[in-house]
Formats: C-alpha cells, structure tokens, sequence
C-alpha cells in the first residue's frame, strides 16, 4: 500500500453505512463497487454558480429511498466535469465534487460524481479511488461496519420507527 494508506486494510462488505460529514449526510446505505472507478452520489436539483470567480455546485442530496425525508441541500465547488459511463453503457457529463467519506471508521477524500440514482437501488456507490485508500471488499459480506440504529433504518425502508 502506499505511504498515505493505513498499513493494515480495513474489511468492508460489498453494501456499507457511510457517512458523508461535509455534506451533512450522517447515513446512506452505500454499494462498495470495484468496477466503477470514481464514487457517485444521488443528488438532484443541481444548480450552477459562480462564487469569487469559481465553478461551485448547489444540490440536494435523499439519502433515503423512497423519501425526502433527512433532505440536505448542499453548496461546494466543483472540482472537475467528466464524461461518465453507466453500467447500462449510457454516457453523461457529470459534476465531480471532491468531499470525504467515512466507512468502517476511517474517513477518506475522494472525488464523487452527482447523478440522479432514482431507479438505483442504492443512492451512493463507492468506487475504486476511495477504496484504494485502505479498504477491501468482502463480496460475501454485508454491513461489517455496523448498522445505524433500527429508527435510522426504517427511515430507509420509507417507514418511520423509534
């Protein structure tokens, strides 16, 4: 591993909790995916500005499926726009956003493309670039990092609970 990276990787299941702190997301339910190279966030309502001459991005981020509950709307710069294509081969420019992800306890920066993930059965993928920074993927595994609270759950099912 390289001199940035833990010496030990972290385990992490193919689907994780993780939290997206400078976004203000404590939990989305996340698919660790080795085939796609960068990350990619569930965000819509994208808006473009201009902020002391630089390219910044306004978005709001449903972390949960189903719902609009726990919405975060967002404001950071962009950090980069890249054609992107989808497992279904459909390419598309994307804005990429440079924030960190916690997973499994370690928090990682890593660039994260914003695409609308409605028909996606998770509303974040975590790509080659952020795990290469000290994790591995167990295919067979889900959920190693733990679990956030029943209530925290059901709210991602579309149902509340206590």
């Amino acid at each position: 591993m390289g001199r940035d990276h833990p010496s030990t990787p972290a385990t992490a299941g193919w689907r994780e909790w993780v939290a997206l702190p400078a976004l203000g997301v404590p939990h989305v339910k996340a698919k660790l995916d080795t085939g796609a190279r960068t990350s990619a966030l569930h965000a819509f309502d994208l808006e473009e500005l201009t902020r002391d001459g630089a390219d910044w991005v306004r978005f709001a981020v449903h972390p949960w499926q189903r719902s609009k509950a726990d919405e975060a709307v967002v404001e950071c710069p962009v950090h980069d726009r890249r054609r992107v294509r989808s497992s279904t081969g459909h390419e598309q420019e994307r804005i990429v956003i440079r924030t960190a992800i916690a997973l499994l306890g370690r928090s990682v920066t890593t660039e994260v493309t914003l695409t609308r993930r409605d028909e996606m059965g998770f509303r974040m993928l975590v790509g080659r670039e952020a795990l290469r920074q000290g994790f591995l993927v167990d295919s067979a595994a889900s959920y190693l990092g733990g679990r956030p609270p029943r209530g925290v759950r059901l709210r991602n099912r579309g149902r509340s609970g206590a």
